[in-house]
């Protein structure tokens, strides 16, 4: 990643303007929104595809990928790195290098071994919280004893959710079945052992606890400093309420008072102050961003608590439907539309060998941009990722009002 950090849109303050308390604020730079959005896809290896970076490292990097499916990794990594072969990925999760396993916002995400053992104690007190609205269906559980009975189930041999939930049913039968499964998922960090999530070898989730599977111990719980600093590498300029969002933990303000020495401060265009380390890169808020096709849950729009350094006003909200979320494509380095791709059936001539992405844009495009969508989408089926495709159509639609 480069390390520019000269920045068009940074205003210093005017007298008049809504400060956060104390000088220091009122005299941080003003970052607007072209400028973060600029930071922020270098910070997420979305300005340039990286040639450097390994597989590992750029999850390592990037604090760990959305994985509610089993594609999304694969796709967001496919966005980020120059050759990405989503086969360098299924080898490191068979090689238990990679995992897949709950910790921020209570989602499934893909994370480095060393991640998942010292990410997930930091979250557990949000876990341990979570239990609470499944209280009624927990009288007379012992959370312990529920704990100890899981994992010897766990660990010795991997489960499914519904023959983890019959091992504490035997023991409490009249507590409430998906009461019980939670309960197991906050108190314990259960991974979902492969051949789920290796690319088109998938299988049902069976989970174990991380450290059967890793073979080491997890990690005393760590102060948060160090995840503050890695959230900002990826993620910044941002707030403590940017931060808080992404991690699903609270009261992280203390934490950047601790480390304001160390690092530099700004203001968005409402006022909000935001952290940063000072070498990071911060491009020109007009450096060119070239279009790209993100999965579902692709963390560059669920980690801020304001996302509209990504997420135009106008197009708040349409990148989900209920709690489905769909797949989307920048332009400019905002969120343009949205994107699917169909295999086996789809294409010109309906073969079992073909593919059918379409892509459905929010506005107008321009002939120059339909034409870097296309390549973009041509990159993407004529890669290692579709490596059975033999035919493949890349069609534009019109979205229907969501």
């Amino acid at each position: 990643m480069t390390k520019t950090t000269r920045t068009t849109g940074m205003r210093t303050s005017t007298p008049g303007t809504p400060t956060a308390t104390g000088a220091h604020k009122r005299t941080a730079p003003v970052l607007g929104t072209r400028a973060l959005n600029r930071a922020t896809l270098d910070r997420q290896l979305l300005l340039r595809r990286s040639a450097d970076l390994s597989v590992e490292a750029a999850v390592a990097h990037l604090v760990g990928l959305q994985a509610q499916n089993v594609k999304p990794p694969y796709f967001a990594l496919a966005a980020r790195l120059e050759g990405f072969d989503p086969e360098d990925l299924s080898g490191l999760l068979a090689a238990r290098d990679l995992v897949r396993i709950v910790t921020m916002r209570s989602t499934i995400h893909l994370h480095t071994a060393d991640d998942a053992l010292t990410l997930r104690p930091l979250v557990q007190g949000a876990r341990d919280r979570e239990l609470y609205a499944f209280r009624k269906g927990l009288v007379g559980v012992d959370l312990g004893e529920l704990a100890s009975l899981a994992r010897a189930a766990v660990d010795e041999e991997p489960r499914t959710m519904k023959q983890l939930r019959e091992v504490l049913l035997s023991r409490w039968p009249d507590a409430d079945p998906p009461s019980l499964a939670v309960a197991a998922r906050c108190s314990l960090p259960l991974v979902q052992v492969t051949p789920r999530g290796l690319w088109r070898r998938s299988g049902q989730v069976a989970l174990t606890t991380a450290e059967h599977w890793l073979g080491r111990p997890s990690e005393p719980v760590p102060a948060p400093d160090g995840t503050v600093l890695r959230y900002l590498a990826a993620f910044g300029p941002a707030s403590v309420k940017d931060m808080q969002t992404w991690a699903g933990l609270t009261r992280l303000r203390e934490v950047f008072e601790r480390l304001r020495p160390q690092l530099r401060t700004f203001r968005d265009d409402n006022g909000v102050e935001l952290f940063d380390l000072p070498d990071a890169p911060r491009p020109d808020a007009d450096t060119p961003a070239p279009v790209r096709l993100l999965p579902e849950y692709d963390n560059l729009l669920l980690s801020h608590a304001d996302r509209g350094r990504v997420v135009p006003p106008e197009y708040k909200g349409r990148a989900w439907k209920g709690n489905f979320a769909y797949s989307v494509f920048l332009a400019d380095g905002f969120l343009a539309g949205v994107w699917r791709v169909e295999e086996g059936g789809g294409g010109a001539k309906g073969d079992k060998d073909s593919a059918v992405l379409t892509i459905e844009p929010f506005g107008t495009l321009t002939k120059a941009r339909r034409g870097e969508l296309t390549d973009e989408a041509e990159r993407l089926l004529r890669g290692p990722m579709s490596p059975a495709t033999t035919t493949y159509d890349i069609r534009f639609g019109t979205v229907i009002e969501r």
